[in-house]
């Protein structure tokens, strides 16, 4: 096979007959393109896939709904190695959504296997909302629907394996709890009932709902309402 060589020669050396040839300064840790295995329509399924299941229970169904996510993991045992969902799996006692669930897993797969960065499917279904109105969780975290609901396990999913970061830098998270306590504290004496006491929620009853992450965990801090969840505040 002949090699062009397009620069100047600086130095050779005599590689003996059968030895495998050592890799060039610069080129050893090169990995040429067409070996790293990307996400695409094409890609077989593999045999055996790793995920997790998440249950969600909600008070607009007697059953709970079974979400499993499962991943692929491309080049493994390289240092491009990546874990990405692959596909998703709805299973619930309840058949009344049963039509629109296996809809909806087809196409959240679907979009997995297209390849590209699947994220936006997170903001899209929590963004859908119940005509009929939505409901509180346990923790204050209010859910505008089943589908949203459906969206924050994804989401939870994608922080696990790392596809969405999601922790705040240490300064706010060490901020963030050092008020929560201290918010928490003067609150322990006037809480009246137990579902408003913040061993219930995890944050002061008086707290008002957060628009970003939907928690009743915003507080007037310092002059500015701030959400002890997100540290999301009106004040930048």
């Amino acid at each position: 096979m002949t090699v062009k060589i397009g620069s100047k020669i600086v130095s050779y050396k005599v590689v003996p007959k059968g030895a495998t040839p050592e890799p060039v300064a610069g080129e050893r840790d090169a990995v040429p393109a067409s070996n790293v295995v990307h996400m695409h329509e094409s890609f077989q399924r593999p045999e055996r896939l790793v995920g997790s299941t998440y249950k969600v229970k909600t008070p607009m169904s007697e059953h709970a709904l079974y979400i499993t996510v499962n991943d692929v993991i491309l080049n493994e045992g390289t240092e491009h190695e990546l874990r990405r969902p692959f596909e998703v799996f709805i299973n619930s006692k309840n058949m009344e959504h049963f039509q629109w669930v296996v809809a909806l897993t087809r196409l959240i797969s679907a979009v997995f296997r297209k390849g590209g960065d699947a994220t936006f499917l997170v903001e899209e279904l929590k963004a859908v909302f119940d005509p009929r109105g939505g409901y509180f969780k346990k923790g204050g975290v209010f859910m505008p629907s089943i589908v949203a609901e459906i969206g924050y396990a994804i989401e939870d999913h994608m922080k696990h394996i790392g596809l969405i970061d999601s922790k705040l830098d240490e300064h706010q998270q060490k901020f963030i709890e050092e008020k929560r306590r201290e918010l928490m504290g003067e609150s322990a004496n006037t809480a009246t009932d137990e579902s408003a006491s913040p061993e219930a929620t995890g944050f002061p009853p008086g707290a008002s709902l957060c628009y970003k992450c939907n928690t009743k965990a915003v507080v007037l801090m310092d002059g500015c309402m701030t959400c002890l969840n997100c540290a999301d505040s009106k004040c930048g």
